[in-house]
């Protein structure tokens, strides 16, 4: 089963005291707010390069199905979409993973990750263990409870991402997929980091 993976186009905010993303929290308050938001393809005009299209058309497209699942998240199950992310890479890895890989898989700072494991540390979903011969060093794990909590949200997430682009016929997703495959592999031998958390940036 394949799971969201939040991507943005501005660099990733550390969390506040809650472990929420500085960013996610401040569209989520937004929301009742914001009941018309401006479509990011607005901004261009008949000048700009196919590429700039391209790009918007992207962005817009991923900007509105990230809101979507974030509205999602909250509402039926108290989740963030950065807790929900976080606790997909563990599902991956029932022996756990430590920090700084969550970090890199994560592409956020050290401290979002810490942040985040802190909160659902509190709420008994993920737990903390110490790793043999490294004292400064701490293995993330799922926990039963965060097991069969993360089972039920990726049914639904599953299910949220297919209703989203079922207009789309099966040879359409498909050709879809190939191209954005060539897209990143473009991308990738452009900016070679691309892949790279934001720990630089801190």
């Amino acid at each position: 089963m394949r799971y969201h993976t939040k991507a943005s186009s501005a660099p990733r905010t550390r969390p506040d005291d809650s472990g929420i993303e500085g960013g996610e929290r401040m569209n989520d308050m937004a929301e009742p707010l914001a009941l018309v938001r401006p479509d990011l393809e607005s901004r261009l005009t008949d000048d700009h390069h196919d590429a700039l299209r391209l790009w918007l058309r992207l962005l817009t497209c991923t900007t509105m199905i990230e809101r979507g699942i974030r509205r999602r998240l909250r509402d039926r199950f108290g989740m963030t979409l950065a807790r929900f992310d976080l606790m997909a890479q563990l599902e991956r890895f029932p022996a756990g993973l430590r920090m700084g890989e969550l970090s890199r898989r994560l592409m956020v700072t050290g401290g979002n990750v810490t942040g985040l494991v802190a909160q659902l540390v509190d709420e008994g979903l993920v737990e903390r263990g110490a790793v043999p011969h490294d004292r400064r060093a701490h293995v993330v794990r799922l926990t039963a409870r965060g097991r069969e909590t993360f089972g039920a949200m990726a049914i639904a997430h599953e299910r949220w991402i297919v209703d989203m682009i079922e207009d789309l016929g099966t040879a359409d997703r498909d050709r879809l997929h190939g191209l954005l495959g060539r897209l990143k592999a473009a991308v990738r031998s452009c900016e070679p980091d691309a892949n790279v958390g934001a720990e630089a940036d801190a």
